[in-house]
């Protein structure tokens, strides 16, 4: 007799949703065989997502949705189950940033999450964390979606150049993210700024930060360490930290300049390298 593990639906959005695929899948008559050929996949993917092993990608959602014909339900629980994978101190983050209207954000290390390739963002994650990189990329994907919006939050970056020099992963990831975000050149609502080493000491030299601005809602200023994030929607904070990334945007290079500054550092430092070949013998 097969042992089914017991689910307890409450426990996560995981969880309800692993029940809620299992119990779906068997109303409709079908075996996780049955139902991973329909859905291209294989049978014991659909039993470890059911079990919650895996967590379940939103196109996965979106084909048990119409191959049980469940009208859009996995494909809206997918995002609390998606969201439910981020750190735990980070989630309330996300949810902020899912509403605002105008995001501007200084990062001295790394490339904003919202405009990290899933290359780029895999190989980040995978240095803490190599047992949950699936579902962790998973989750920084699903951030993004909210630049897909019909109408997406206006997104100010400033960089440092440092950013564009510090190797993650290979050569083919760095060369695919600093493409990435040459691919933003002209949208009216991303607008990226890299700040050059000839810069010297300026205001963003304590760390990366953000503000999140909202129709209706306070102002909020985001900073992290390595193991928690801190939200303050202080005014004089507020007040500080904006005087602070106006003074960035005006020491950074032009939106124009910086494109031409991605653009040069992705074909002299991460050119694509011409595979070497038997040598002839005179």
């Amino acid at each position: 007799m097969v042992n089914i593990r017991p689910l307890d639906p409450s426990a996560s959005p995981l969880d309800y949703f692993g029940s809620e695929l299992r119990r779906k899948r068997e109303e409709a008559g079908l075996t996780q065989k049955d139902l991973g050929a329909i859905v291209f996949c294989t049978g014991s993917l659909i039993g470890q997502i059911e079990t919650t092993l895996k967590v379940p990608t939103r196109e996965f959602a979106e084909r048990v949705d119409a191959a049980l014909m469940t009208d859009g339900f996995f494909s809206r629980l997918v995002g609390l189950v998606l969201r439910s994978q981020l750190p735990t101190w980070f989630q309330a983050y996300a949810d902020m940033e899912a509403k605002a209207t105008y995001i501007s954000t200084y990062q001295c290390q790394v490339v904003y999450g919202l405009l990290q390739t899933e290359a780029y963002a895999a190989a980040l994650l995978c240095v803490d964390r190599p047992d949950k990189v699936d579902e962790m990329v998973a989750a920084r994907m699903e951030r993004q979606r909210i630049m897909r919006r019909d109408e997406p939050p206006a997104l100010w970056v400033v960089m440092d150049e440092s950013v564009l020099h510090q190797m993650v992963g290979d050569r083919h990831v760095m060369r695919d993210q600093l493409g990435h975000l040459l691919s933003f050149r002209g949208d009216p609502w991303v607008h990226i700024q890299v700040l050059p080493h000839s810069a010297g000491a300026h205001t963003g030299m304590m760390g990366s930060f953000n503000v999140l601005r909202f129709d209706d809602h306070p102002d909020l200023f985001y900073s992290e360490s390595y193991d928690q994030g801190h939200m303050t929607a202080n005014p004089r904070v507020i007040r500080e930290r904006s005087v602070g990334y106006a003074r960035l945007q005006a020491t950074a290079l032009s939106p124009e300049d910086s494109a031409d500054l991605i653009a040069r550092v992705m074909e002299e430092r991460y050119a694509e390298q011409p595979e070497s070949g038997p040598r002839s013998v005179a």
